[in-house]
């Protein structure tokens, strides 16, 4: 009996140790920075000195990318020799109400940049007035300091840049970017 008792623990003790590990399932984590829909987008263009009025130009593409086309798309229309304040406002206007992206924006400022090229002889000299917590620019804001009239395309890109911000627009992926013929009259 002693014998049989052995047998069996340690047919027992086989039958344990031999047991396979269950795999465990694999899953994605979340992407606690999804990219949001950025339905419109908005800059208004702010006189430095108080004199002029303000400009407005936006792009509305209520259903996204690779849907209808767009239900508005303006031409930035500004004054010669004048240096206004821009300010960006970014929204999810397919939602009920409207989502504000902008302050998801400034609130990982640390990961997002917006890039402004000037093509075709634009006669303007943009800065970025806004800064991260590193102390690196945003673009949310920023300061357009125009020459003599001139005709062109202001390109306006918001970069999302996790990690990897320095500050140049050469890194991290693009959210949104834009061609607006500007016109500096």
């Amino acid at each position: 009996m002693k014998k049989l008792v052995m047998i069996l623990s340690v047919v027992c003790i086989a039958l344990t140790a031999c047991k396979k590990e269950k795999k465990k399932e694999v899953t994605n984590p979340t992407n606690p920075n999804e990219e949001e829909l950025i339905t419109t987008f908005k800059i208004v263009f702010t006189d430095a000195n108080g004199v002029l009025p303000n400009v407005e130009a936006q792009f509305v593409d209520i259903d996204g990318p690779g849907g209808n086309n767009p239900t508005a798309f303006d031409t930035i229309r500004l004054v010669a020799n004048a240096t206004y304040n821009a300010s960006i406002t970014l929204l999810n206007e397919s939602l009920i109400p409207a989502e504000d992206i902008t302050v998801e924006v400034e609130e990982e400022g640390v990961d997002h940049l917006f890039c402004f090229d000037l093509t075709n002889g634009l006669n303007a000299v943009i800065t970025r007035t806004d800064l991260d917590a590193n102390n690196l620019p945003i673009g949310i804001t920023s300061q357009w300091v125009l020459g003599a009239a001139s005709t062109g395309t202001a390109t306006i890109r918001l970069r999302h840049q996790p990690g990897i911000k320095t500050g140049q627009c050469d890194v991290g992926e693009t959210d949104i970017e834009l061609d607006f013929h500007t016109e500096i009259q």
